[in-house]
């Protein structure tokens, strides 16, 4: 079982969808809980007040990640309030629904901002936190089917979250030797969501049952988020049901 007692974890996007079922999953886990969000206010009150139920020690906070003043100031309000950061969660996302021919330079630029350049800012504003972290610090970022498969609309949000994968990697090799492990993972097809099909018609997995959900990937964070990662650095794990494999 792993226990995460002590720990704080910042989950950015923490309000609702995937972020809020990891952030749920890491307080089930022990962790105290930072949730970041934007303008989902009255979700992150409803996510809290699961969190808080648990007996964890819960925060919200608002900040927008696509902009660097925001992300420093969070940092360090958690800092001054908490006194640690061991978990850093990036799952805020920008939608960039979007072929590549029809983005325009600021689509690009808000595309790439919130869904690449954020986890860089967000682990130069944490790093001290992480580096002073009991046992190695951890770092997850959420990243989705896009960035390895090629679907019509999807462009954009497919190369932004591509760069983000990379950074992954290049953070880990930056990083690792402080102590810290920078892992990502990749969500399979999102039910109503995915490739413009319903809930009816996504693909689904061997048992029967649909090739995602937020508590999958909540235990995959969970996992890259303890101990027992601690030799994991730099990769990219897919959570998807197995529909990658035949698809």
């Amino acid at each position: 079982m792993i226990d995460l007692t002590g720990q704080v974890a910042l989950v950015t996007g923490g309000s609702r969808g995937i972020g809020r079922g990891i952030a749920l999953r890491l307080a089930q886990a022990g962790a105290d809980v930072v949730l970041n969000f934007v303008q989902a206010r009255e979700e992150a009150d409803r996510t809290a007040e699961q969190i808080a139920a648990l007996g964890r020690r819960v925060a919200e906070v608002q900040a927008d990640v696509s902009e660097p003043e925001d992300i420093q100031a969070m940092l360090e309000w958690i800092g001054e309030t908490f006194g640690r950061l061991n978990v850093l969660v990036s799952t805020a996302v920008d939608r960039a629904e979007s072929r590549l021919l029809d983005a325009t330079p600021e689509r690009f630029t808000a595309a790439m901002n919130t869904n690449a350049r954020a986890l860089i800012l967000l682990v130069q504003s944490a790093l001290p936190w992480l580096r002073a972290s009991s046992g190695r610090g951890k770092v997850v970022a959420i990243s989705d089917w896009s960035a390895a498969f090629a679907a019509s609309g999807w462009g954009l949000r497919g190369a932004s979250k591509a760069a983000m994968e990379s950074a992954v990697r290049h953070l880990a090799l930056e990083l690792g030797t402080l102590g810290i492990n920078v892992n990502a993972v990749q969500v399979g097809t999102i039910p109503g969501d995915a490739r413009g099909q319903s809930p009816q018609e996504v693909p689904r997995e061997s048992s029967g049952r649909p090739s995602f959900s937020a508590e999958a990937v909540g235990d995959a964070v969970l996992f890259l988020a303890s101990p027992l990662s601690d030799f994991i650095q730099g990769q990219t794990l897919v959570v998807d049901g197995g529909l990658s494999v035949c698809c």
